[in-house]
């Protein structure tokens, strides 16, 4: 008799296992469970509720924990670790709160799964709270409750308290060193996750490809192509698998760094890729200005029947904006709602205002503007327009724009300089003046611009009028010679950017120390003749640099490279890459 109990259990284990996610075929097993008198059975309603939780259907989970009059440790554990596991977080919490309710003692592999939830929900708070009630149940050494408490600090934007938990960790795994690496790169701690995953190799832990992607992330954001390549070395030397992860990982990497040929090359050594990858390579090529090798690379991506999803597009119809195509980024734009289904974002709306006012398209960008729904004009929208009014000096629109941009965005400093720049390239220094007092009446100031270089595998970081470098007095001796030659050349000083109550004399002087001016000078100082300069810079390049850079570029031979806030410009011969659509 029990053997034919045993045996029908079994029977009804597996017809529940083969319902697998399916909502429809799991109710029914459900039902069949009722008929059959095995509902009650924990190992049957376990397996139906985690099972229920990964169709993705929550409230039916809610309602078969409901009809469970007294739930188990192992349940409990179960469900809150599938809620967790596939996005039902508020939920994970809740049924937490249950299982306390019910004096179930959780376990390591119940806070492991509750502090993962309060990560993903950004609750501060609570993942405080579970934190203490780890501390009181014992748990504060458990390796794996300890990574979760570090990933979950560094989500929360508390990467000193991830770092403090970490440091007390007695045995760190690999999650714990991916967790405390990704948690500096996602807080913008770049060199600090360089560290990390130093400090990692010491220990003799060996990375994996987790780790690599975090720590490439770290690259790009610190723009530093030496670093890049040691981490690519680390990769092959490895022995991991090179995946479609890693790979697009990589081919960011490099185009951030400034090297898209190199992205190139890891890009054509995939044999499969899947569209994040190519999505990564036009992007690349888009922020490099090379819009058509970014529309080659896209035409190859639906002849090989990859299918773009709306990040493509954005990518895409950014080249374009970049290069100046704008008849291939119109045609783009068609084919994106015509042919794919793709419902136009803001992010494809700014990308078509950026494009058709960075072609001189002024009045048609702004009806485009005007077309738009009320949702769809964020402040990018208007920044767009602003920029392309500031390009092509239509101070009219401009100041209209940048009326409803300040109205939407009143603490933005960032758009009270806008304005004031456009002001000064109009000579309306009035106005200028009175868009000063506005800021300093609100308290606001323009973000500090800073510029940074690697030399000899060592990163430099210059601001404007920097003399802390040691070797100040010979930069700016270099500096002065080098922009008299520009001179000669036939540069001529932007002095409508630099402050108007200076005399025009101390207006080149404010100008010619720049971040990027200095960082270049440096590089020219301590690199040999054929070496690429290759400068990071936090904000946009100004005008005047812009033009400064394309006369050094011919009197000293020299290529240089500088990655500003919105993209790459190379320099070259006289030229840019970007042919002054930044």
């Amino acid at each position: 008799m029990e053997g034919r109990k045993g045996g029908r259990k079994s029977a009804e284990y597996e017809a529940v296992v083969s319902a697998g996610r399916n909502l429809k075929r799991l109710q029914q097993a459900h039902a069949h469970l009722v008929v059959t008198g095995c509902h009650r059975s924990r190992a049957l309603l376990t397996k139906l509720l985690t099972l229920s939780c990964a169709a993705g259907s929550i409230a039916y989970t809610r309602r078969l924990i409901r009809s469970v009059a007294d739930p188990d440790s192992f349940l409990f554990n179960s469900l809150i670790n599938a809620s967790s596991k596939f996005g039902f977080s508020h939920d994970t919490i809740l049924f937490y709160r249950r299982m306390l309710h019910s004096r179930i003692a959780p376990s390591s592999y119940t806070f492991t799964s509750v502090i993962k939830a309060c990560a993903d929900i950004s609750h501060l708070r609570l993942g405080t709270l579970v934190h203490s009630h780890v501390f009181v149940s014992g748990y504060v050494s458990d390796s794996f409750v300890q990574a979760a408490l570090v990933t979950f600090y560094a989500k929360s934007c508390k990467p000193r308290v991830a770092r403090k938990v970490f440091d007390e960790m007695p045995h760190r795994n690999i999650v714990a060193w991916n967790s405390m690496i990704s948690g500096y790169e996602q807080n913008g701690l770049s060199r600090e996750a360089v560290e990390v995953f130093n400090k990692m190799r010491e220990t003799n832990v060996e990375p994996d490809s987790a780790t690599f992607v975090s720590v490439l992330s770290a690259c790009s954001q610190l723009g530093s192509l030496h670093l890049g390549c040691w981490m690519h070395e680390c990769i092959v030397g490895s022995g991991i698998t090179m995946d479609v992860f890693l790979a697009t990982s990589l081919v960011n990497m490099f185009s951030r760094c400034g090297d898209v040929g190199k992205s190139r090359a890891v890009f054509d050594s995939m044999n499969e890729g899947n569209v994040v990858l190519w999505t990564a390579m036009i992007s690349g090529y888009g922020m490099h200005g090379y819009g058509v090798e970014a529309m080659e690379v896209f035409r190859r991506m639906k002849a090989r029947g990859v299918v773009p999803n709306s990040v493509t597009f954005v990518v895409v119809l950014s080249a374009c904006a970049h290069a100046g195509l704008i008849d291939e980024g119109r045609a783009v734009f068609a084919t994106m709602k015509q042919e794919y289904g793709v419902v136009p974002s803001v992010e494809h709306h700014v990308c078509m205002v950026d494009m058709l006012g960075r072609g001189g398209l002024l009045n048609e960008a702004y009806k485009y503007v005007k077309g738009l729904r009320s949702e769809e004009l964020v402040p990018a929208v208007w920044t767009a327009m602003l920029g392309a009014c500031k390009m092509h000096k239509n101070f009219d629109i401009g100041v209209e724009v940048a009326e409803h941009l300040i109205n939407a965005e009143p603490e933005n400093p960032g758009h009270y300089v806008l304005l004031s720049n456009m002001y000064a390239l109009a000579g309306r220094m009035d106005r200028v003046e009175s868009v000063r007092k506005v800021m300093i009446q609100r308290g606001l100031k323009k973000q500090v611009g800073y510029s940074t270089i690697d030399i000899d595998n060592r990163s430099y970081l210059f601001s404007m009028g920097d003399k802390f470098h040691p070797e100040t007095n010979e930069i700016y001796r270099y500096l002065d010679e080098l922009m008299w030659k520009c001179k000669v050349a036939g540069y001529a000083p932007v002095l409508e950017l630099a402050m108007h109550e200076l005399e025009e004399e101390e207006r080149e002087y404010a100008l010619r120390y720049h971040s990027e001016k200095l960082a270049v000078a440096f590089g020219l100082m301590k690199t040999g003749h054929g070496v690429i300069l290759r400068v990071v810079k936090n904000l946009r390049i100004c005008e005047d640099c812009h033009s400064a850079f394309k006369f050094i570029s011919v009197v000293t031979n020299r290529e240089i490279i500088v990655r500003d806030k919105i993209r790459f410009h190379h320099f070259r011969e006289g030229s840019c890459s970007c042919l002054d659509y930044w």
